[in-house]
């Protein structure tokens, strides 16, 4: 095998998407072969999942995702009694743990806007500079529960009738981060807060740049739809969600310590899942990309 051409071994997790990759490991600097390979198959199966025996650490998840399209890296938006537990710009911290590595106890805030996490969503729909690819590592897992659901939205698409595909083309959606929040049952938030991220406007179908098929984008931080009443908005809102999430389009992702799942934003929706988060830590870290360069 050459650095020219490279084959990663995929093993399908789904009949619709999803597979495990082997031949990638992300402690070592990735090849550009290696890289073509991995966008080949996200093109595929939009999501990916890669175990390493041990976590892949921060800089090693960041190093890597940069071969994977511009990053985002910016502070994110301050929230309520937030301390900083991974200094790193790049990384978001997906886990249950305060600054000081103390587990979060009922009723925090920050504890509460995480729940909604187990909506099922896209990450950063709410940026109108939209996240393509994300890499979440897993540092250590819960004994049961945790697991991570995908929604393949290429294929939900697909399956929607004639008549809904008519109705909703051309349309126009609000994200809005504090919608999902609040709908998921955290606090309203402060000024401060709201004013850190100001809603996003997409159209609820687009093309995925890879693939050419057409997605549909719809999330929980979907608001509203521009020009329409707020109440038939939420009715279709609904309809296109639970159409989407429907058991033949869904897919559930049991972690190990050491994994790492990459999700393509732009084809698929996810959601967290249950566990006991004010007794066992779930220490998750991610890397995202952006559709664009992001210099604020």
């Amino acid at each position: 095998m050459t650095d020219q051409s490279i084959t990663l071994e995929a093993t399908p997790l789904h009949p619709l998407f999803a597979a495990r990759i082997q031949g990638i490991d992300m402690h070592a600097a990735a090849s550009p072969a290696v890289i073509d390979a991995l966008v080949a198959a996200m093109d595929e199966y939009a999501v990916c999942a890669v175990p390493h025996a041990t976590p892949v650490g921060n800089e090693d998840l960041i190093a890597f995702a940069a071969h994977l399209g511009p990053m985002d890296a910016g502070r994110s938006p301050k929230i309520t009694g937030t301390g900083i537990r991974i200094p790193h710009n790049e990384i978001t911290d997906q886990s249950n743990l305060d600054q000081d590595g103390a587990i979060y106890t009922e009723g925090d805030r920050r504890l509460l806007f995480k729940r909604a996490n187990r909506l099922w969503h896209t990450d950063m729909s709410f940026r109108q500079v939209r996240a393509t690819y994300s890499l979440l590592a897993a540092h250590e897992i819960p004994p049961r529960g945790g697991n991570t659901e995908f929604a393949d939205m290429r294929a939900a698409y697909d399956a929607l009738d004639e008549a809904m595909k008519k109705r909703i083309d051309g349309l126009v959606g609000e994200h809005c981060y504090w919608h999902s929040r609040t709908l998921g049952g955290g606090p309203d938030p402060t000024d401060e807060e709201r004013a850190g991220r100001p809603p996003a406007y997409h159209r609820l179908v687009h093309t995925h740049p890879g693939s050419g098929r057409k997605v549909l984008y719809v999330a929980s931080h979907l608001a509203r739809i521009q020009g329409w009443p707020d109440d038939e908005a939420r009715a279709l809102i609904e309809e296109l969600t639970a159409f989407a999430t429907r058991p033949e389009f869904v897919f559930s992702y049991e972690w190990s310590d050491g994994d790492v799942v990459i999700w393509d934003n732009l084809a698929t929706m996810h959601r967290a899942t249950p566990f006991d988060d004010t007794r066992y830590v779930r220490d998750m870290r991610r890397a995202t990309c952006r559709e664009a360069p992001i210099h604020s």
